[in-house]
């Protein structure tokens, strides 16, 4: 949902590596390392419309099962009448629908926008700036206790509004990162995180969480993903295996 490239450096958040990985993990990381490097030269990294922490956390929720092209519209009309909590949490929420109709469920997404501008100016003030100067893990809760944000939208908010190292996962970084043998099948959202983070380079989450949406929306996708463009397909399991099995027919599919 956003262009062009990050320019703020991170701060590093620790991960615990108490996970029980069967993984090797100096070659695990060398791997990631790769992987990143490699989809650099494929895909570019994007700037957030906004780098004001409520703002973008404004733009998450429009975000939401939308595309990058309807969120902005929808984000450039609400901002242009609300832009603080103050503003948003007194606007009238069918003006709100109306501004914010091209996001789609925008009866949903008004509302949510009004307890979450309630919530904030309630307990914060005018933003986010006092939440983003917590350590992360307090901050990560903070956020998460506000109507509808979950874990992905927090961590959206502190990687790209409060420049943590900490790697956002939404669905395709969900989908991709057990495909790429980095997590197991069983493991959820939140253990998912924890082990991409164990092998991503410091400095460079939030660089792979954009990366790796963009590999699985034009290539890792859900059905029928395209293993003999893939760009890093040496270097997953599966694509490893299709290489292995399709020499012959490069147009084949595994799924």
């Amino acid at each position: 949902m956003y262009r062009s490239s990050m320019v703020s450096k991170p701060t590093t958040v620790r991960t615990t590596t108490a996970l029980g990985l069967n993984l090797n993990q100096k070659r695990e990381r060398r791997r990631m390392a790769k992987i990143i490097n490699r989809l650099g030269r494929e895909f570019k990294p994007w700037h957030h419309f906004t780098k004001d922490p409520f703002l973008l956390l404004v733009s998450t929720v429009l975000s939401q099962n939308t595309n990058w092209r309807n969120t902005k519209i929808a984000y450039d009309r609400l901002t242009s009448k609300f832009r603080t909590p103050k503003k948003l949490a007194t606007a009238d929420e069918r003006e709100i629908e109306e501004l914010i109709r091209p996001a789609g469920l925008y009866r949903v997404k008004s509302g949510r926008l009004k307890e979450i501008s309630r919530a904030v100016l309630e307990r914060y003030g005018n933003g986010l700036d006092r939440v983003l100067r917590m350590p992360y893990k307090k901050a990560r809760a903070e956020l998460m206790s506000l109507p509808g944000v979950g874990r992905k939208t927090a961590d959206v908010v502190l990687a790209f509004g409060g420049g943590m190292d900490v790697l956002p996962v939404d669905t395709h970084v969900f989908r991709i990162s057990k495909r790429l043998g980095f997590a197991s099948p069983e493991d959820d959202h939140e253990r998912v995180k924890l082990k991409l983070e164990m092998v991503t380079p410091a400095g460079k989450r939030g660089r792979a969480h954009m990366f790796l949406i963009q590999l699985g929306r034009r290539y890792c996708r859900a059905r029928n993903p395209l293993h003999h463009r893939c760009p890093i397909n040496d270097l997953c399991p599966i694509g490893i295996r299709y290489l292995k099995t399709n020499r012959d027919e490069p147009h084949g599919s595994l799924t």
